[in-house]
């Protein structure tokens, strides 16, 4: 229905921003059934079209901005969502505020892509931790508690939490192989050296 319409509209040549709204709509859908790649594929289309028609700092094009890169999270293309979201973030905190909505799920869905990238780092988990705990703070403040996105920030931030947990062990562990190995070494060196030392007192007694 929704691709019917798109046709009709196009036919009918309606204003580029109605048939945006509609591809918008026709890409959800599409995300519902599954189908992550057309999704994926249209969003990108409506992003880059409100970007041409309207500018990268209209609320319009930020909110399609936000729903590209929640496509690009589903297909674990993680590193594409942070890129985007690193150029969009500002500009969302620049023109709406820190305490806007949309900025909230921005700086929400970047934290996610940072800690559920396998690939995440010591600094990414970190990060994602900091900026999920900030997030949520301004949330409260903002919506009441119960507020559905206050309690889903609130849960990606124990899973970051939970995530980034074992990384100081980790590390504590890792550092204290390295030791034991410079020890190891350390030993060998002397043993070698004391060996060498004993070789030639023999070799100066038997001359």
């Amino acid at each position: 229905m929704r691709e019917t319409e798109l046709s009709t509209m196009r036919r009918v040549g309606a204003s580029e921003d109605q048939m945006l709204v509609v591809q918008g709509n026709l890409a959800m859908l599409y995300s519902n059934l599954g189908q992550e790649e057309k999704a994926l594929e249209i969003e990108r289309d409506v992003y880059s079209g409100y970007v041409r028609l309207l500018g990268e700092e209209h609320a319009n094009t930020l909110g399609a901005g936000n729903n590209y890169a929640s496509s690009l999270e589903q297909l674990n293309r993680f590193e594409e969502a942070k890129a985007l979201l690193r150029k969009t973030m500002p500009v969302a905190q620049c023109v709406l505020g820190k305490s806007h909505e949309l900025t909230l799920r921005m700086r929400w869905r970047y934290a996610v892509a940072l800690y559920t990238d396998t690939g995440a780092t010591f600094d990414d988990l970190r990060e994602a931790v900091t900026t999920l705990e900030d997030t949520v703070r301004t949330a409260r403040r903002v919506l009441d508690g119960s507020h559905p996105m206050v309690v889903g920030i609130g849960r990606e931030l124990e899973r970051s939490r939970a995530a980034l947990a074992p990384c100081p062990r980790d590390a504590a562990a890792a550092e204290c192989v390295n030791n034991q190995q410079r020890i190891v070494q350390c030993r060998g060196a002397l043993s070698s050296y004391a060996n060498s030392r004993r070789a030639r007192r023999r070799r100066s007694a038997e001359a």
